[in-house]
């Protein structure tokens, strides 16, 4: 079976979302934040020395009701040799549950979810720029009229801290942040092309059953997505309903009618359906029209004419 294209423009890595932006050392404007939060009912669980990253990934996993062991996810997470866990890590060990991970590229996300009820995990640096000491924690909630935010960190079970001393810590460290939520459930704050890059995140986990609800998610909430329409297409070729595939790549095109990556993958979904002609046919078309895709699309010529259990396919249109 064909290479599926997967657009440059969804192949965002996650580190490249999760990018830093300014937040006073105060607390954020108060027509930001007017509300008190207390997020209810987060679980807890108290961190080992060095492993509050399996600690703080445990709460929320948890919170979205998966049942684990905190030392099965340690082994996951932890890093002996490092006495500490790197961001990677907590994010590739979300996915292997099958969670979307959605980082938050504004500290101003950071209320707008716990707003919508999603507790929210943060990088801090409680130490020097020169000497950092890392630090995750489960932001749970935040008081504007006292100044102070709320967290699960550490062995200390929704703990105060000034809003000033957080949002020190929490800039030494770059504000990462991240919501964990299952895929078909948007953040608060989603953006397109960061929820994209997040469900992108799940299909190179090989979770394409989590994908596929992510992308049908943000469907939903963009309607117009053409790549969410690509992600689509691509999922569902992968998980073998090259008509589910060609529905979506279809409706891609009426997007950008001339897009010789998606007019490839439109082809490998016919061909793998049996539709070996037609799929020639929109080869053709897409080297008339786009240039820049034009090695790929030769090289799935060359496969569909050469792939005999495609030729003799039962549903070969004439």
């Amino acid at each position: 079976m064909g290479q599926l294209i997967r657009p440059f423009f969804l192949l965002l890595s996650f580190l490249t979302l999760a990018g830093c932006s300014v937040l006073g050392p105060g607390f954020p404007d108060e027509r930001i934040v007017r509300e008190r939060v207390l997020l209810p009912d987060i679980p807890f669980y108290a961190q080992e020395d060095y492993q509050c990253g399996p600690a703080a990934l445990a709460m929320l996993l948890a919170w979205n009701g998966e049942a684990l062991l905190l030392p099965a996810l340690t082994g996951q997470v932890y890093s002996p040799s490092l006495e500490g866990s790197l961001q990677p890590a907590i994010v590739a060990a979300a996915r292997r549950y099958g969670y979307l991970v959605y980082p938050l590229d504004q500290p101003e996300a950071l209320f707008g979810e716990l707003a919508a009820g999603h507790p929210v995990l943060v990088l801090q640096n409680l130490g020097l720029t020169r000497m950092p000491r890392w630090h995750y924690a489960v932001v749970i909630g935040h008081d504007p009229e006292q100044k102070r935010i709320f967290l699960h960190s550490g062995r200390r079970e929704a703990m105060g801290m000034s809003a000033r001393l957080f949002g020190r810590t929490w800039a030494r460290a770059g504000h990462w942040a991240v919501v964990v939520l299952p895929p078909e459930r948007l953040p608060a704050t989603a953006g397109e092309s960061s929820f994209l890059a997040a469900a992108v995140g799940l299909e190179q986990a090989g979770q394409w059953s989590a994908a596929l609800l992510a992308y049908q998610a943000a469907l939903e909430r963009w309607p117009d997505s053409f790549g969410a329409r690509v992600g689509l297409g691509n999922v569902r070729y992968t998980l073998a309903d090259y008509e589910g595939a060609q529905r979506a790549f279809r409706q891609a095109l009426l997007l950008q009618p001339a897009n010789g990556a998606v007019m490839n993958n439109l082809a490998l979904a016919l061909a793998a359906a049996g539709y070996r002609q037609e799929a020639l046919v929109v080869i053709g078309q897409g080297l008339e029209l786009d240039e820049t895709w034009r090695q790929e699309l030769l090289r799935t010529r060359q496969k569909i004419v050469a792939d005999q259990p495609w030729a003799e396919g039962g549903n070969e249109q004439n």
